[in-house]
């Protein structure tokens, strides 16, 4: 295999910032070099030292090679539904989503959007996705099946609901435990498919999917569990009337097993202290989605409080409750909640979750997250004078914080120079696939 080496300033970190003068949690190299074969990282250092021989120098400089965003909850097939106009969660979930995903049930359908939503990833520098499908077991195929095809890490599930939606969208604990069964076996660990088991929350799932769902966790303990928890008072409020012996919302889904280090919880906004205490003694991920929160008006996520509990935190666009598909507006949008909520959130801290932070979240920071030798070779090119704004804001620019924040406030899918996934170039050969 032909060896390939990118040149520009690298940086990734090695563990989570402890403050913005934190220098040691991260590599960074201005004239660095990141050896690539075979889908893997090889090498990283400095240019200069670099076996440069019989290999593709590629130079990118002067601008940022980072690992691939990863992005830790969303929903393919809500991607031509951005910017519905709705009032709150409930209204828009019935006004808009249930009837874009019952288009998924048409020949074709699933396949259209999918190459679609993953254009847009890459676009945007996303090169890992955790994605909710709809309940139909096609849109699931069209998802893992087009990642296959750009040879992508995701995870992704088939919502299991069995009530309280539209019956065309609707199955049974029955055929939501078969159906998840037979596309585990057909998806899980072929290429770089990971599958995530998923009642969609609880107020789509009846105590019996709850329990299908607690056999699917037993049965399949490798795959990851992804539902949603405490996003908006109308929906807690329902949950507990559906759930009336449960001590809490959090507490619905510990009473049917399906908390732990590989189950990912959206949003997780409105949580008492007992749920918060649950999730950091499970290991459960509390999944941020800056964008949707605020859209919706579900409220502001408490980072500084739940992190000082111990509880592991992810960040996401939410696509397509969230605005954008892209990680650096989801920064920037999350940077202000935090502002809100009197939480200064440096930019060390929100890349590193954007990054390595997500792949701990996952459990993949040997594969994705990092640049670093044995790592997939998912990396993009940051660009912060990718506008003219940009460029005149980066004139002044004088340290590499300086010039994260601009790029997480100012940034766009402009900004992503190029991206490459498993060591090939994707972005700037969209439409060539």
């Amino acid at each position: 295999m032909t060896r390939t080496i990118l040149r520009g300033r690298v940086l990734s970190f090695l563990r989570a910032p402890q403050g913005i003068e934190d220098s040691e949690s991260f590599l960074y190299l201005e004239d660095g070099a990141v050896t690539m074969e075979d889908g893997r990282i090889l090498a990283v250092g400095e240019f200069e030292a670099a076996d440069r021989s019989d290999a593709i120098v590629i130079d990118h400089r002067p601008n940022l090679i980072l690992p691939g965003f990863i992005d830790l909850h969303l929903h393919y097939v809500q991607s031509q539904i951005l910017a519905s106009y709705a009032g709150s969660l409930l209204e828009w979930l019935n006004t808009y989503t249930f009837i874009a995903e019952q288009k998924f049930a048409q020949q074709g359908h699933a396949d259209a959007v999918a190459v679609e939503f993953f254009d847009t990833l890459i676009s945007n520098g996303t090169t890992t996705a955790v994605a909710y499908c709809s309940s139909h077991p096609r849109s699931v195929d069209a998802y893992f099946a087009e990642a296959q095809r750009r040879n992508m890490l995701v995870v992704g599930g088939k919502v299991m609901m069995d009530r309280n939606a539209p019956e065309a969208l609707c199955d049974t604990a029955q055929t939501g435990y078969d159906d998840t069964k037979a596309l585990i076996a057909r998806w899980h660990g072929r290429g770089r498919a990971h599958y995530a088991i998923s009642p969609r929350f609880a107020i789509t799932s009846t105590p019996e999917q709850l329990e299908m769902s607690r056999a699917l966790v037993a049965e399949h303990p490798e795959c990851y569990v992804q539902t949603h928890l405490g996003e908006n008072d109308a929906e807690i409020a329902f949950s507990m009337e559906l759930y009336p012996e449960a001590k809490d919302y959090t507490g619905i889904y510990e009473d049917y097993g399906l908390l732990g280090p590989k189950t990912l919880l959206g949003h997780c906004i409105h949580l008492n202290h007992r749920e918060t205490a649950v999730l950091a003694e499970t290991g459960s991920v509390a999944v941020f989605c800056p964008t949707s929160n605020l859209f919706l008006g579900s409220g502001l996520f408490d980072l500084d409080r739940l992190s000082k509990a111990g509880t592991r935190i992810g960040l996401a666009t939410d696509i397509g409750g969230g605005t954008s598909f892209s990680m650096l507006r989801t920064m920037d949008e999350g940077f202000k909640i935090q502002q809100l909520r009197g939480h200064r959130w440096n930019p060390l801290a929100t890349f590193h979750q954007s990054t390595r932070g997500n792949a701990e979240a996952l459990g993949l920071v040997d594969k994705i997250g990092t640049v670093a030798p044995g790592s997939d070779a998912d990396l993009i090119v940051l660009d912060a004078r990718a506008t003219p704004a940009m460029r005149m804001r980066m004139a002044t620019v004088e340290t590499l914080v300086e010039e994260l924040f601009l790029l997480q406030t100012m940034g766009d899918d402009r900004a992503i120079a190029e991206v490459y996934v498993a060591g090939a170039k994707a972005k700037s050969t969209l439409g060539g696939l």
